[in-house]
């Protein structure tokens, strides 16, 4: 029988729309023998520190290869939005630690500067003392205070500076782009994660932007490396992902919940985002892998 994860601190921070970096949750957790979590996927990154303990991270790539990953206390590991993985603690020694999820214009500009990718997402910080004020840092994040969003959001911008310090990257700055189109694109993100069940286009998308269809088009390239209308579908497949891993819903109900009335329609967009069907999704993800 699956072990359940023992409840620690959790914070869920209020919709309050920051745009270079926007915080989600936060919490910290002291796991039993034996506890996992996943299969799961999440739309935003995810940064797991580990105080004490070992465990071990199982995460697809960007093929849907799923390579597996041991870590020990002192370490940290990344997860990226619409990536699935499973993590589990470790049978001798526990581990325990704090999490952040959190996401952003500058979001991704971070994390490469702090040396994670799909590919290499284990931190290992050279820099300790940075380490331990990063930790602090998230800590002090998941505690259910009385503090305003403002002091929150301080808080994560110190762990950002961290997450880069630590990983021996002292010297490189943000560089940030032009501020109007940094609130385009974010406004375009925020419009996609409330909107993505609904009809919606890339015209809706610009129109909400109050900017031209080409113009969105050119920014979503330039800075993401994909158009609007790819980052929707993955954005959807993404949430069909989690539906499909959390719920007992049919693969015609999840594709409705998504935004796809035509089954047929959501499977074919599901597999060429995952490599395989629905259906062989969940009953690999939940029985074919560990």
């Amino acid at each position: 029988m699956k072990t359940e994860l023992k409840p620690g601190l959790f914070y869920l921070f209020h919709n309050e729309n920051f745009l270079d970096l926007n915080p989600y949750q936060c919490g910290y957790a002291d796991n039993a023998e034996g506890a996992s979590f996943g299969p799961c996927t999440r739309n935003h990154y995810l940064f797991h520190y580990v105080i004490s303990g070992t465990g071990r991270l199982a995460a697809d790539d960007e093929n849907g290869t799923e390579h597996n990953f041991q870590i020990h206390s002192g370490q940290g590991f990344m997860l990226f939005p619409f990536q699935v993985a499973t993590y589990y603690t470790g049978k001798e020694h526990p581990w325990e630690y704090v999490w952040i999820e959190f996401d952003g214009v500058y979001a991704a500009s971070i994390v490469e500067k702090a040396g994670l990718s799909i590919a290499s997402p284990i931190y290992k910080p050279s820099d300790r003392v940075a380490a331990h004020e990063m930790m602090e840092a998230m800590m002090d994040m998941a505690r259910d205070s009385d503090r305003t969003s403002y002091y929150k959001i301080s808080k994560l911008y110190q762990f950002a500076d961290c997450l880069i310090r630590g990983a021996g990257n002292k010297h490189i700055p943000l560089g940030a782009s032009g501020s109007l189109s940094d609130y385009y694109l974010q406004t375009a993100f925020l419009y996609i994660e409330k909107n993505f069940m609904n009809d919606i286009s890339v015209e809706s998308i610009a129109q909400r932007c109050n900017i031209h269809r080409n113009q969105l088009l050119k920014l979503f390239k330039e800075r993401i490396g994909q158009g609007p209308q790819e980052y929707l579908i993955k954005y959807r497949m993404s949430r069909a992902a989690q539906l499909l891993l959390t719920t007992e819903f049919s693969v015609g109900e999840i594709g409705n919940a998504v935004g796809y009335s035509n089954q047929l329609h959501f499977s074919r967009a599901f597999k060429n985002v995952y490599g395989i069907s629905p259906k062989n999704f969940r009953d690999t993800k939940r029985n074919g892998k560990t």
